[in-house]
């Protein structure tokens, strides 16, 4: 009789978990450059969206429903990126947090606007990535139209009558910051006396140095990311160019110091102001560094799109991309960045790039800046 009893109380436990629903869960995902020259920059987004989910599972999810996030590499390719965005697509993903390389990102964003699936990039900055007129579209960081002004009106007023040269490395972010701080330059009155390329990949950069040695070049603005930026500076001082480099956020990172070495000190760079020093930002920065992870670059950009987008959501009572897009753009949002809000095309509205200096293998705001 008590065989008999437990093979049917056996049998109605099971008949309970056949009938019983899965628990609700909402994908969300990364792409970024998880292998490859910007796998640095990968694994700062990777690890910023892996927290900014944990963080917000441990408070009960969104919408009453734990997060499950999906982590891809796209490793710096465009045709990669694709697939990724399908991929995600396939998995279910609301909202993807990516991706790193503007030209990944571009392509990459038409998939996820017919599929409806947020995107939310935070380290592409060409404008081209929210002038497309996708409604789905958004970035945490600024555009390199506003980074150029700022590099440009510096060198204006601390470099005006120098030769200045204008390299790219011909990547749509490399090239597209170039060009808008040359845009920028030439109309606070500076004219460019060089303007020339290297390509990725370029590990002997003598040439372009001696042209640039030949034509005086005193400045070098530089489009482009850390290692082709590392390895010409370095090969700048070996040939004796005494010239001051000026680059934007693809060389602020350790790994551009790591290349480059004492050569780099002086170096300048354009970025968003130091969002580890903000108080919003004070807990979580001290959890990264507890994990031996110091969240430089865009650790907290990712964390941020991530956070706007839950409490968009929270906001819109719904996953559904156009109502969270709808949102995004009719709210301000509390992040580890600070105060979020977006505009019309998915830029945010307030951008904050300054100008910092590399010394003894960091770098630090230069001072005096409003």
């Amino acid at each position: 009789m008590k065989k008999k009893t437990s093979l049917l109380a056996m049998l109605a436990t099971v008949a309970l978990v056949a009938i019983s629903p899965a628990q609700a869960e909402i994908v969300v995902g990364m792409a970024g450059p998880l292998t490859g020259p910007n796998t640095v920059f990968g694994i700062q987004m990777r690890n910023g969206a892996d927290m900014a989910v944990a963080d917000l599972n441990a408070k009960g999810g969104v919408l009453g429903e734990k997060l499950r996030l999906v982590n891809e590499d796209d490793a710096s390719n465009p045709s990669q990126g694709v697939a990724v965005a399908n991929k995600m697509a396939t998995a279910g993903a609301v909202a993807v947090f990516g991706n790193f390389n503007s030209a990944v990102s571009i392509p990459s964003s038409k998939v996820y606007a017919d599929e409806g699936i947020i995107m939310i990039s935070p380290a592409s900055t060409n404008p081209q990535l929210t002038e497309q007129g996708l409604d789905t579209v958004f970035r945490t960081c600024g555009r390199d139209d506003q980074q150029g002004d700022v590099a440009a009106a510096w060198i204006a007023k601390n470099h005006k009558a120098d030769k200045v040269a204008v390299i790219h490395d011909q990547t749509t972010y490399g090239k597209g910051l170039a060009d808008a701080t040359k845009a920028a330059m030439n109309k606070a009155g500076v004219k460019e006396a060089m303007y020339d390329a290297v390509t990725v990949g370029d590990r002997d950069m003598s040439a372009l140095i001696t042209k640039m040695k030949n034509a005086g070049i005193q400045v070098v603005y530089f489009g482009g990311l850390h290692t082709e930026g590392g390895l010409l500076v370095r090969q700048m001082a070996e040939a004796g160019l005494k010239a001051q480099f000026i680059s934007g956020d693809g060389t602020v990172n350790q790994e551009f110091w790591n290349i480059a070495g004492n050569t780099a000190e002086g170096a300048l760079v354009t970025f968003g102001a130091e969002n580890r020093d903000k108080p919003e930002a004070a807990e979580v920065v001290k959890r990264f560094r507890a994990k031996n992870f110091e969240p430089e670059a865009y650790t907290l950009y990712t964390y941020a799109a991530v956070q706007a987008w839950a409490q968009a959501a929270e906001k819109a009572k719904s996953t559904d991309a156009a109502k969270v897009a709808k949102a995004l753009r009719d709210g301000e949002y509390s992040t580890v960045i600070g105060p979020l809000s977006f505009d019309a095309k998915g830029d945010r509205k307030k951008t904050d790039y300054i100008v910092y200096k590399w010394s003894n293998g960091s770098y630090k705001p230069v001072p005096g800046q409003g």
